[in-house]
């Protein structure tokens, strides 16, 4: 499938006419990264913006001790990045690939240029940063205050929102994923975070494999909202 078929499946570019995204065509180059590539850190982050075709990213910082505290997971659709008129909260994070991905960049003057001539566009651009910074706040809250149990509920409701493919009653996230990672994502221990798993696996919250997860949505959002 070339570049112009991923664009027009990027939720940001939907209402644009087939000019545009050919323009966005023309203008942005596509790059393919493996899954575990470590793509900004706050020391290498450079101005632009990028569109992800396929794959998926974490957003994640690194507290004084050393532990990861993730801030968000990027699918198919969104964009990240900074320029002078439009910050999406990426500047001062690591991203890192979470399976093969492909990216599609614009650079700071090209982008100001092409969204000076739509307006519409920026609009949407103002939304999106709204809903960003407003799953940020509730991540961060969560990491602030609840306890372990809670935010492996908290993060795994929001996996199975975002990823989750109904089988049943349950999501099954559509994500391979270790319990290594599940405890770099909340800031835990592996055996804290296996621990949980075990006793929501016990009350039929959720259902474990092979580095796959599935969750019964109204029942985990039961429990953290109990």
């Amino acid at each position: 499938m070339n570049k112009l078929w991923y664009l027009s499946q990027i939720s940001l570019l939907e209402a644009l006419p087939m000019e545009d995204l050919m323009e966005i065509d023309r203008m942005a180059p596509m790059s393919t990264l493996r899954k575990n590539t470590l793509i900004q850190t706050p020391e290498t982050f450079r101005e632009g913006l990028y569109f992800i075709k396929e794959g998926k990213l974490r957003l994640y910082k690194i507290n004084a001790e050393g532990k990861q505290f993730t801030l968000g997971i990027l699918g198919k659709g969104n964009v990240f990045g900074e320029i002078d008129s439009f910050s999406m909260g990426t500047k001062d994070i690591y991203i890192e690939t979470m399976d093969d991905t492909i990216l599609c960049s614009l650079g700071k003057e090209q982008f100001e240029q092409f969204l000076a001539e739509r307006p519409q566009l920026a609009l949407k651009f103002l939304k999106m940063l709204s809903e960003r910074l407003k799953e940020r706040d509730e991540l961060l809250e969560q990491l602030a205050l609840g306890d372990i149990r809670d935010r492996v509920l908290h993060l795994l409701i929001k996996l199975s929102e975002q990823f989750g493919l109904a089988v049943g009653e349950f999501y099954k996230i559509d994500l391979p994923i270790t319990h290594q990672e599940l405890a770099n994502m909340i800031g835990a221990t592996r055996e804290s975070v296996t621990v949980v798993l075990n006793q929501l696996v016990k009350e039929d919250v959720i259902r474990t494999g092979r580095m796959s997860i599935q969750v019964r949505l109204d029942k985990a959002k039961e429990y953290i909202n109990g």
